[in-house]
């Protein structure tokens, strides 16, 4: 640690060097006339040898707020977003709010407008000091968020930092936000501590030993469980401890609408994806980390069932209704709560083996044939325009034997894959803002070059992630990221949507359903190509396999970036 010399640094050097102390690798910056302090404590630290995060250009905010989202899926360790003002705050929204539903931790800056108008190193200097200025800049994004503040005073600067990523990282992980005036970052600061340990640890929920056995005894005296999993099993250890759980108790597992992939698609208890025939029948769920576990509008519970939350946040305390039955709940690290139910249940094996062995192989029947079926439909949709499903399940064969992780944000479908690792499967946050799988892409390959990262989308899902912007990173940054635009020429999540409402209604039967299409899309693989990235277009589902192989070649070899427009019926 630094011995305390009396040296100072500005507050905006302090700030980035204390992000280094705590653990952040990167800072995704899109600077702004709010920046000066910034960049100037960027070079002052640099020039006093102070370590510092990788602070990168990012242009525009949405990617910014993405690739630390994708850097934490790998990594498992929370980043840094720096925005300008109230305008690049407002592009971060939809980043906040992704990773607020799905617990991502991130420290989120913006500058705020000068106070002063004069007489002080950091007052207002151009108009926009004027036009940016809000009562309360926070207010934006304070619900998205689990903490804010506005920075005071320089002194400030180590203690809030550790307090931030503290309040981050501890469970129910999430976003914090820290606004950062220029006057306050143009003022000195004490260095002394700069590189001191952290001074606040985060905090971690665990269920209490009397509960974990409350659930193993509910579990031993259940005649039809089910498990349903939609935030995979929390890690390595957590997947391959669920697996085995899941296989020895003879419980079918449902990923309904599943964020990561709990157990492998081909696992002797997976079920598939639509948990209603299950869920009629349960006498126990088992719901480990879902938002939403069903939809009670079409699903329901079997009289009498009980049903036992697993998660950070089991309850999900941020969503004002969710009222979905909790007779138990076990809060905590989803892989470490698995680990310690796994553990708690296995005294009750001994005791339950004929119970169990004819329930596995019920469910085992049960899922070889909806695998089979699932494997017949995917393959009757290479028709004279693919579905997604067969893309899906030809995508699944280009990746065969690669250390390879999938990202789709409505592209390519879960079910017909072929995915047996935990980290193999992330689908767009149950927010639902848009432009999320190609950053997050990005932030994933960043952090670990050597995955093959695949994002798909749709084409709608690919005009709002800037594509612009995010080819201009992936070129500038040299990540050799795969990008799938599966392209239908419209909004086909809002289609799906109104036949479910209105099935028999007068847009089902009109010709042209009134604000879905996207015609006439623009050439996406022009888009891609002006960033100088390799580029193909499928029409035929005959080209497609030797395509992915292909384009899975360049960006495994060649080590830039590629894009495949896929035209798909809608």
């Amino acid at each position: 640690m630094t011995k305390s010399t009396g040296e100072h640094i500005t507050a905006g050097g302090a700030i980035l060097a204390r992000l280094k102390a705590v653990g952040v690798d990167y800072i995704f910056a899109n600077s702004g006339t709010d920046f000066p302090p910034i960049i100037e404590g960027l070079a002052e630290a640099s020039a006093k040898q102070i370590p510092l995060p990788k602070a990168i250009v990012i242009p525009h905010e949405n990617a910014a707020m993405g690739m630390a989202y994708g850097y934490y899926l790998a990594t498992g360790k929370a980043q840094a977003v720096m925005a300008h003002t109230n305008v690049g705050l407002a592009n971060c929204a939809i980043g906040a709010i992704n990773a607020a539903t799905e617990h991502i931790p991130m420290l989120l800056f913006s500058g705020r407008t000068p106070v002063v108008e004069q007489g002080r190193l950091g007052a207002r200097t151009v108009p926009i000091g004027w036009g940016q200025e809000m009562r309360d800049q926070a207010a934006m994004i304070r619900e998205t968020v689990k903490w804010d503040y506005e920075l005071k005073f320089p002194e400030q600067s180590v203690d809030i930092i550790d307090r931030a990523y503290a309040i981050a990282t501890s469970t129910p992980r999430g976003p914090v936000y820290l606004s950062l005036p220029r006057e306050v970052l143009c003022e000195p600061c004490p260095s002394d501590e700069l590189d001191a340990p952290q001074k606040i640890a985060a905090t971690t929920s665990a269920p209490r030993a009397a509960d974990l056995e409350q659930a193993a005894r509910m579990l031993s005296e259940a005649k039809r469980p089910l498990i349903i999993c939609q935030r995979g099993a929390g890690s390595d250890e957590g997947f391959a401890v669920l697996s085995k759980f899941a296989l020895d108790w003879g419980i079918a597992v449902n990923q309904y609408w599943a964020i990561q992939l709990g157990v492998p698609t081909d696992h002797p208890m997976a079920v598939g994806m639509d948990p209603a025939e299950w869920l009629a029948a349960a006498d126990l769920v088992l719901v480990i980390d879902c938002l939403a576990p069903w939809s009670p509008d079409i699903h329901t519970l079997a009289e009498g069932c009980k049903v036992i939350h697993i998660g950070q946040d089991p309850l999900y305390s941020r969503f004002p209704v969710r009222n979905f039955r909790c007779d138990l709940a076990l809060p905590g690290d989803t892989a470490e709560v698995i680990i310690a139910l796994a553990k708690a249940a296995s005294g009750y094996l001994g005791g339950t083996a004929a119970s169990r062995d004819a329930r596995r192989a019920d469910v085992a029947n049960a899922a070889a044939s909806r695998r089979v079926d699932v494997t017949r439909q995917a393959e009757a949709g290479d028709g004279e325009l693919m579905t997604k499903a067969f893309v899906s399940l030809t995508l699944s064969k280009a990746i065969e034997g690669c250390n390879a992780s999938i990202l789709s944000e409505l592209g390519a479908p879960l079910e017909p894959m072929t995915l047996r690792q935990h980290g193999s499967w992330f689908q767009e946050p149950h927010s639902g803002g848009l432009g999320w799988s190609f950053p997050t892409g990005l932030g994933m390959k960043l952090a670990d070059p050597d995955r093959l990262v695949i994002a798909t989308m749709g084409d709608g899902s690919y005009m709002f992630s800037n594509p612009v912007a995010c080819h201009q990173i992936a070129e500038a940054l040299e990540i050799p990221l795969l990008v799938l635009v599966l392209n239908n020429l419209e909004w086909g999540a809002v289609r799906q949507s109104v036949l479910g409402v209105y099935p028999d209604g007068y847009a089902a039967k009109s010709n042209a359903m009134p604000l879905v299409s996207l015609t006439p899309t623009p050439d996406f693989t022009q888009v891609a190509a002006a960033s100088r990235a390799w580029t193909a277009k499928v029409e035929r589902a005959d080209d497609l396999l030797n395509v992915l192989q292909a384009a899975i070649t360049h960006v495994t070899t060649k080590k830039t970036q590629a894009l495949v427009e896929i035209r798909i019926a809608p």
